[in-house]
């Protein structure tokens, strides 16, 4: 978690509020063993498409398999569908998931089909990595969008071969997972960390007025489930999220060089240095002249490109740069009137100059 960010993107420079966070709620930073979403994938058809479908011969075998199980004998290669396309049906199942509920599907086309409006998921057996299946996906594919043109012209809205099934997942098998019994519980930190584990620990010993709580790493706390909650560890939990935990990320500067962006985390300390940054600029300008011939002469009428190039390097100057304070570390920065990318050269020198004090991170 990164507080109080500072955002540099493109030539804006925005100081978020400051916000000083003492503690978060556990249920925020951490989860239980074991209660966690599964991904669910299946191979489908989609039917009922105006002459967009697929043409490959995939599709065409995953029709005729189709007929074939509800009796109908048909070879692939007899079998002409632009009206279907062959596509990967995905679902993530929730913790604790019960038959018969209902979730939303994902349906991607894997063939040249170029649009799915319209069509419609045939039921789709989808499966969890064990190879086991878990539901059963069917109904009327949602793209939110559509896909136009003739002529030599087109239109397009959002992404006309992706689309969703709203509730058309039905759970056919629950994933084995019960509270009841459990003599301790096994809390995972979503960012491990050696001080926000312990924290935890004595934040839940402190409310059970005991100790039940132990870290064991920097992720994990186990928590022994007192006598009184034996049989109710679904309560247990219910209070023990709600414990304040004090939350001390390490100062951390995140840069993206495709984009431009730098946040700069409320940490993050610059020792004194000096800093001496120049630029250099080249221009290449072209500009396309008629030649034209003497009249009546046998010459012809040429374009002749003519180009220009020019270079200009950029005074630098030497800048004393530091900063305790994130304000004073953004202010340092500014009066240099550097760009977001010659930020992030500038960072990142000063990391290997051992002058930033702070990870920085590239992504």
């Amino acid at each position: 978690m990164i507080r109080g960010a500072t955002v540099l993107a493109l030539t804006l420079v925005l100081v978020l509020p400051g916000r000083t966070v003492e503690a978060e709620r556990l249920k925020d930073i951490a989860f239980v063993e074991g209660v966690r979403e599964n991904q669910l994938v299946g191979f489908g058809l989609v039917v009922g498409l105006k002459g967009t479908g697929d043409k490959g011969n995939a599709t065409m075998q995953g029709i005729a398999n189709m007929l074939s199980r509800m009796g109908l004998k048909v070879k692939a290669k007899d079998l002409k569908a632009k009206n279907a396309a062959a596509v990967m049906v995905t679902a993530t199942l929730p913790a604790f998931p019960r038959a018969g509920n209902r979730i939303d599907a994902v349906v991607s086309s894997v063939g040249d089909a170029k649009d799915l409006q319209g069509g419609t998921l045939l039921m789709t057996p989808l499966k969890g990595p064990d190879g086991v299946v878990y539901g059963l996906a069917q109904g009327p594919v949602s793209i939110g969008g559509f896909s136009a043109g003739g002529g030599g012209g087109a239109v397009q809205k959002n992404h006309p071969t992706v689309g969703r099934v709203p509730n058309g997942v039905i759970i056919e098998r629950e994933v084995p997972l019960s509270l009841r019994g459990l003599r301790e519980v096994k809390i995972i930190l979503r960012s491990p960390d050696f001080t926000v584990a312990s924290n935890v620990a004595k934040g839940i010993n402190r409310l059970l007025k005991s100790e039940y709580a132990e870290a064991v790493d920097p992720s994990t706390v186990i928590l022994g489930v007192p006598e009184e909650y034996r049989g109710r560890v679904v309560e247990l939990m219910r209070l023990v999220e709600h414990v304040d935990v004090g939350v001390d990320a390490p100062a951390r500067v995140v840069i993206n060089e495709r984009t431009g962006t730098v946040v700069i985390g409320d940490d993050v300390r610059i020792s004194p240095v000096a800093i001496a940054h120049g630029g250099l600029t080249i221009e290449i300008t072209t500009e396309f002249r008629v030649s034209q011939p003497p009249p009546l002469s046998p010459g012809e009428t040429v374009v002749v490109p003519q180009t220009d190039i020019t270079a200009e390097e950029k005074k630098a100057h030497l800048m004393e740069v530091s900063g305790t304070t994130l304000g004073e570390v953004v202010r340092a920065l500014n009066r240099m009137g550097v760009t977001p990318r010659d930020l992030i050269a500038i960072l990142q020198a000063l990391k290997a100059a051992g002058a930033l004090k702070a990870e920085l991170e590239i992504i």
